[in-house]
């Protein structure tokens, strides 16, 4: 066992903490819904970028390369001045989602570079331009540009053309769980010696205003290059600096009187630091040397093209001379890293899928973040202060009063989408259970837990609004999640995990089934269910053209939620035999979804079209006859996804649910005919669950396959090319509605824009494809080929279409021949200058056609599956030397 693994085994059975520190201050809380009190609800406006450095926030905190305590309590992070910018950089800038041309943007260069899972050691960069930061032309060119424009982004300014930028790596080592060194190394990387004030900032998350604090903590400079953090319940902590900087202190405190033009209750305010910085001004400084907030002030001259180095040591106890063995530190878990990954990737051979996969990891590590938000005290307001608008009591999750979070979650991205959002968090699980399948597995279960999930059983969405429907795929990251760690622990699983997500997974699919199939005719609707503008109206609201939309991703998710709660029920068999009359509820269930997919209601239409041999929605409109929405997305696609192959020794010695199979098949041969093979045993003895039987399966994978529809150089698009020169119109009511193929930013304002199904590449679905097409290839092994691509006339068999697919995917984020990553398309400096073209970004989805990166771009949530396409392929070419070994067809 490696040290790595050591901690992990530590920190999980509480003999140590080991992640009691960690990355868990997020990207940005200004415009958060946790942090808006406005009574229309606009959040983005109610706190913006250029208040944050002067309010004290109330359920979390923001920095530049922080951490914190997993309680948030304490928290640390660094700010940056180049003696140009109207304000100190302590937080990253980016457009609103009512500033930017595609919704929220970060404008910022940062990487997340590198973290073992117990945060041992962490490494990420920010490049910090010399001159001053653009703020006004970034607001103004998004402003200016439409929904038809690319984003300009940062480095579209030319502030990064002539080098004249620094490199700021920043790095965290721990010599215990509660002995921290953090470093940042400053490289100049431009022809000219050049000035930077660097803060590293120690902070308290303000607490003692909500009643529930009874004691003020404090900070206190004790010699001059050490300040004291004390707490009643943690304690002493000691921060020692390198050198003797100038150490300023304040309170983190609002100013009223900046922002809101009345007077202040406090002296010491939380932008007094940035006032005295770019101002001179000391008067909201304390100068008792104590505080809530303190930052250590280094004015340094960078030389050209070299560095300069800050270092400080948090330890519990103050040591004589803390800073000599920092480098050791830094190196020894650096080295425990380097070893750890070592292991992971054993069977990566290829040095550029290395860094791509290490990077990932790290991302996915660096982007967990203290997630506090109590609804009903957000709702009523806090005892003895400034009392909400009466409209929330009605408004924006006012039904889920009893969600009350305050736990360490993995978020999609802390800066786009610092809030956890439930179908990201499920495949975020998959790639995370690699590193840390304790942490995994705690993610999972969280969103079951009561104080999360609805008394109803549904199961949170997101804080903008708790109430929207994601895809129902938490069932099938628990699974795949108790697979991974079964594997890892010699194949023993975990019961417990399993058996307690189940229970809570059961009210969730009866939320479903009575919230999402009101008629009770197994035939279900969601609304966006996470695709927002996938069709050619907001799926959400299909109420208000007088209709009801028969959804066939809904349904198809539910037959999907139907066999992973099957597969579930059976794999707890091996503990329990009970669990085989749960099989049998979700194994009828998932029948009577098939037979109504194909005959709605009885009134013989069916989500599938003969003609086009392919799935489509049905709009049912009051009063007139049901219409097919012939757009051709991926919502086709999904009936795919209901597919579970299960081996005969699963289910025979379960007597009640072998004969209630034979029973039911036996009355009701119609419907045991809608579903692949389960009478006829596959390959090593599998049987078959599927919505496709052979000839749907190969029409829908002829379409999925084609070039001309959805097949991309770099996976599978969400929206068929063919609509690019055939776009998709419908005369409702009056109006028409239309789509066509868009690959890349969202041409349209549904959903704030920023976001688009409508031909781009996203990860999650070919993510599910893949798998899909391995289960498939369980059951018929290699005696089932497919044209691939379409056209073609090259057949091969699933398992090796699902691994093309993968590298499809992989290769957006490698070197082409032309050493150029298809993520930054034509951006030279990306692709070619020395300090860029190794660093990867890991964006929400994909240009349909060229593979360009749009939308968040730290998305390491869900994109961060990439990892684990690179572990399958390598794991299934383990003798593939270079990339282009592993490329060839």
């Amino acid at each position: 066992m490696n040290i790595e693994n050591r901690r992990l085994k530590e920190d999980q059975e509480r003999v140590r903490h080991w992640k009691k520190w960690g990355p868990y201050l997020g990207d940005r809380q200004w415009g958060t819904v946790r942090e808006d009190y406005s009574p229309d609800g606009a959040a983005w406006e109610n706190v913006t970028h250029e208040d944050a450095r002067s309010k004290a926030y109330r359920w979390g905190e923001e920095g530049i390369g922080g951490i914190s305590d997993h309680k948030q309590k304490l928290c640390i992070a660094w700010a940056f001045w180049n003696g140009k910018d109207p304000m100190i950089k302590e937080r990253f800038f980016g457009m609103t989602g009512n500033q930017g041309n595609h919704g929220e943007d970060v404008k910022e260069l940062y990487y997340y570079l590198d973290s073992s899972p117990t945060h041992s050691y962490m490494k990420m960069l920010y490049k910090y331009p010399q001159n001053a930061f653009p703020y006004q032309q970034l607001y103004d060119e998004n402003l200016r540009r439409g929904k038809k424009d690319r984003e300009f982004e940062l480095i579209d300014t030319g502030v990064f053309d002539h080098n004249a930028y620094f490199d700021i790596f920043i790095e965290y080592a721990k010599e215990n769980e509660e002995d921290v060194v953090g470093k940042a190394t400053i490289y100049n990387r431009g022809a000219e010696d050049a000035q930077l004030c660097v803060m590293p900032t120690v902070w308290f998350r303000k607490t003692w205003f909500t009643g529930d604090e009874p004691f003020m903590p404090k900070l206190s400079l004790i010699k001059k290059n050490r300040v004291k953090a004390f707490t009643p319940k943690s304690g002493n902590y000691i921060f020692s600096f390198s050198e003797t900087p100038k150490i300023l202190f304040c309170d983190n405190e609002t100013n009223r009187e900046r922002l809101y033009h009345i007077g202040n209750q406090k002296k010491y305010l939380k932008d007094a630091i940035n006032d005295f910085v770019v101002h001179g001004d000391e008067k909201h400084l304390n100068p008792a040397k104590t505080g809530t907030k303190a930052a250590a002030i280094y004015n340094l001259n960078v030389p050209a093209e070299g560095k300069v180095e800050v270092v400080f040591r948090m330890q519990h106890f103050e040591t004589e001379d803390p800073l000599a063995a920092a480098e050791e530190i830094i190196h020894n878990r650096k080295q425990d890293t380097d070893e750890f990954y070592a292991e992971i990737q054993a069977r990566v051979k290829n040095d550029e899928l290395k860094l791509v996969q290490r990077q990932a990891y790290g991302g996915m590590m660096w982007t967990k973040q203290f997630y506090y938000y109590n609804v009903e005290r957000w709702l009523e307001g806090d005892p003895g202060r400034y009392q909400p608008p009466q409209e929330r009591k009605n408004g924006r999750n006012s039904n889920w009063r009893h969600l009350q979070n305050y736990d360490i979650i993995s978020m999609p991205d802390k800066w786009e989408y610092p809030w956890y959002a439930a179908w990201d968090l499920a495949f975020h699980c998959i790639p995370l259970a690699r590193l840390d399948a304790r942490f995994a597995k705690d993610q999972l279960l969280l969103l079951l837990n009561d104080w999360y999930m609805h008394p109803n059983g549904q199961i949170p969405a997101y804080e903008w609004n708790f109430n929207d429907v994601n895809p129902p795929v938490h069932a099938y990251a628990v699974q795949r999640v108790y697979q991974i760690d079964m594997k890892q622990n010699g194949g023993k699983g975990d019961q417990e995990y399993l058996e307690r997500a189940f229970h809570k997974l059961m009210l969730n699919f009866t939320w479903w089934v009575n919230q999402k199939d009101d008629e009770g005719k197994n035939i279900f609707e969601g609304g966006f269910l996470g695709l927002d503008n996938i069709s050619v109206f907001d799926r959400s609201h299909a109420d208000k053209l007088f209709g009801k939309l028969e959804q066939a991703d809904a349904t198809s998710w539910m037959a999907m939620f139907c066999l992973n709660m099957l597969r579930i029920s059976l794999d707890l068999c091996e503990f329990n035999k009970v669990y085989q009359y749960t099989a049998t509820k979700f194994m009828e269930h998932f029948l009577y979804i098939a037979g109504a997919m194909n005959n709605i209601s009885g009134e013989n239409i069916s989500l599938w079209n003969e003609e086009d041999q392919f799935f489509y929605d049905v709009l049912h409109l009051t009063g007139k006859h049901p219409k097919v929405m012939k757009v051709k997305s991926i919502v086709g696609i999904i009936p795919l996804f209901a597919v579970e192959p299960i081996r005969e020794e699963l289910f025979e010695n379960l007597p009640e649910f072998k004969k209630r199979l034979e029973f039911f098949f036996k009355e009701k041969p119609k419907l045991a005919a809608l579903v692949s093979n389960w009478i006829h045993p596959g390959h090593d003895k599998r049987r078959l669950f599927s919505l496709l039987r052979g000839h749907r399966m190969k029409s829908v994978l002829n379409k999925m396959l084609d070039e001309k529809e959805f097949l991309s150089p770099y996976g599978i698009r969400s929206l068929s090319k063919d609509h690019e020169k055939n776009p998709y119109s419908i005369q409702l009511n009056g109006n028409v509605f239309s789509i066509k193929y868009a690959p890349g930013e969202s041409e349209t304002t549904m959903f704030g824009g920023n976001s688009n199904w409508r031909g781009p590449i996203w990860f999650p679905i070919n993510y599910l494809i893949i798998e899909s097409l391995k289960k498939f290839d369980f059951y018929y092994g290699g005696n089932f080929s497919i044209e691939y691509p379409t056209g073609s006339g090259n057949f091969l068999t699933l398992d090796l279409i699902a691994k093309e697919l993968s590298l499809r995917c992989i290769r957006l984020f490698l070197k082409d021949k032309n050493g150029n990553r298809p993520i930054y398309e034509n951006c030279e400096k990306m692709q070619h200058d020395p300090h860029f073209q190794d660093l990867i970004l890991f964006y929400e989805y994909f240009h349909g056609d060229n593979g360009r990166g749009l939308g968040a771009s730290h998305q390491t949530g869900w994109t961060g599956l990439v990892a684990e396409m690179i572990h399958k392929v390598s794991k299934e070419t383990q003798h593939a030397s270079n990339v282009n070994t592993l490329f060839r067809s």
